[in-house]
């Protein structure tokens, strides 16, 4: 059970995820996906980018292994890698241009990711 809650804590805290460009545009990760959601059904090509279907790849990886008994490490650790992928960049990112906003909304997947690291190191 508790595998199974850090799995879709990992799998969701992303959405938290907070971008800030330019003058006035500001978007939180979970609206960035649902558009990507939608332009996939109606244009694909246009969402072909890999900061784009790593991180959703990872979370699909991450539900998977969390509803799946038995499931292999390397699967956990191929989400958390693809997930990472943007989430420790946006960190970054935040750190870099001292943006708070972005820095902290990065911190509950990067907790999430710290206490996985730990629980999948133990068994």
């Amino acid at each position: 059970m508790k595998r199974t809650l850090l799995l879709v804590l990992l799998a969701l805290t992303p959405l938290t995820g907070y971008l800030e460009w330019g003058r006035g545009y500001h978007q939180f990760l979970w609206e960035s996906e649902l558009d990507i959601i939608r332009k996939l059904l109606s244009d694909p090509l246009s969402v072909l980018h890999p900061f784009v279907l790593l991180p959703m790849a990872g979370q699909l990886l991450l539900l998977i292994a969390a509803f799946r008994p038995g499931s292999p490490r390397w699967l956990i650790w191929l989400g958390i890698g693809s997930i990472g992928l943007l989430l420790y960049f946006m960190a970054i990112i935040g750190l870099l241009s001292l943006n708070m906003r972005i820095l902290l909304s990065t911190l509950p997947f990067i907790a999430a990711s710290v206490l996985a690291f730990r629980e999948l190191r133990k068994e």
